[in-house]
């Protein structure tokens, strides 16, 4: 039998709060410096919320920008960065590129723009299907950037575009494709989708003391989560055809489901998804020096994970270092967790671990781990690393990355 594949983390691209550009975002990240900010909307509470900064419609011509969601514009740039990072501005078979893309709500503001205007006896715009529909991003990546192999659009919630980086990870070791395209995309800030948010009532209020702190996972005091918008790509390539060394290698992952309950988390799956995600990778959990949390801030996801965690690396756990980067950037619902993803690789090659924000006292149901706070600890010999994304209901997703 051939030996199976490594698969190495080629390129990253990034249209996030953080920033566009890998190093400057991830400097921002583990210098302490949140993207939280205060967002308003006609008739609605104001929301804390994670915005991507900039006119990110640049990305097409004008007469492209037509009937072009925010959505997919947000995705296109991100995808061109991750190519050039990758050295991959064409392919000599396009046919043998596949792009696998996450998201949660597609275009959004696109479908509460057309309702709108329905509601109020107005002109639904005639473009609204395509701009709006959940793989329209997807559509225009393949567009402008000539992918003819497979193109999918996963939706699983919040775990949408861990499960498309792990999809496109299988894909090339079954010899589908030879390079895959993947990660997410969100643009959840539109007032209809926050109104649905609002309603849910896990969103939190912007902190008076200080916005920016308005996510805290872990935290004592957290009061929910914070929504945040921007896309994540990855390029994938096996070893062998890799031109230039990985960032990091994707060692393994799993996807396995709570099938329980559609929003409230259950231990036990994922329990089942870490330990076979260590698995995939041929690691123990002495092995893993940092987990990327999902860690919304919810009261109670929280603990369900941090039980979880301790569950799996048992008398390794108080070792086991952990925070969350949602606390800087938001929760980018389908996208988080191939934006986290991406910073659980530069972790990795940085050898540090970057701090949850915000926090000052752990919830007690949250002890018994080594979360990291304060300050962005160096970390030298970390070796391997586990981002997580646990999404309603209640698909859960771990991937496992390793230094190249």
């Amino acid at each position: 039998m051939a030996p199976v594949a490594r698969i190495g983390v080629a390129g990253i691209g990034l249209a996030s709060p953080l920033g566009n550009d890998p190093a400057s975002s991830w400097e921002r990240l583990v210098a302490g410096h949140g993207a939280v900010g205060r967002v308003s909307f006609d008739g609605l509470p104001d929301i804390a919320a994670a915005q991507v900064a900039g006119d990110v419609s640049t990305v097409l011509g004008r007469l492209q920008q037509v009937g072009t969601e925010r959505v997919s514009q947000l995705a296109l740039g991100a995808v061109r960065r991750a190519l050039a990072d990758a050295a991959l501005e064409t392919w000599p078979d396009p046919e043998r590129v596949g792009l696998y893309l996450g998201t949660g709500m597609g275009g959004a503001a696109t479908m509460d723009a057309g309702f709108a205007a329905l509601y109020s006896g107005g002109r639904v715009p005639p473009l609204t299907v395509p701009a709006g529909m959940v793989n329209g991003a997807a559509a225009v990546i393949a567009i402008h950037a000539d992918v003819r192999g497979p193109v999918l659009t996963y939706a699983v919630a919040c775990a949408s575009s861990s499960v498309a980086i792990a999809e496109a990870a299988h894909a090339l070791r079954r010899g589908e494709v030879d390079i895959a395209i993947c990660g997410g995309v969100e643009a959840p800030l539109a007032r209809g989708t926050v109104a649905a948010w609002q309603a849910l009532r896990t969103l939190a209020p912007p902190d008076e003391a200080d916005v920016t702190r308005s996510c805290r996972p872990f935290s004592a005091d957290r009061a929910g989560l914070v929504l945040g918008e921007g896309a994540a790509f990855m390029v994938l390539r096996r070893e062998h055809d890799l031109v230039a060394a990985p960032r990091a290698w994707l060692a393994g992952s799993a996807i396995r489901c709570d099938a329980q309950h559609l929003t409230n988390p259950q231990v036990r799956g994922q329990v089942a998804t870490l330990t076979a995600a260590l698995g995939s990778s041929g690691l123990t959990p002495a092995d893993i020096g940092y987990c990327n949390a999902h860690g919304t801030a919810t009261i109670a996801g929280d603990p369900i994970e941090c039980e979880a965690l301790r569950k799996v690396w048992a008398e390794q756990a108080a070792r086991l270092r952990v925070s969350s980067t949602k606390a800087a950037h938001g929760h980018l619902l389908g996208a988080g967790g191939a934006l986290e993803a991406a910073l659980t690789v530069m972790a990795l090659q940085a050898g540090v671990v970057p701090a949850t924000l915000g926090v000052a006292t752990i919830d007690a149901r949250c002890a018994g781990i080594a979360h990291v706070l304060g300050e962005a600890q160096r970390a030298p010999a970390l070796r391997h690393a586990i981002s997580n994304s646990f999404a309603f209901g209640g698909t859960n997703v771990a991937l496992v990355f390793s230094r190249a």
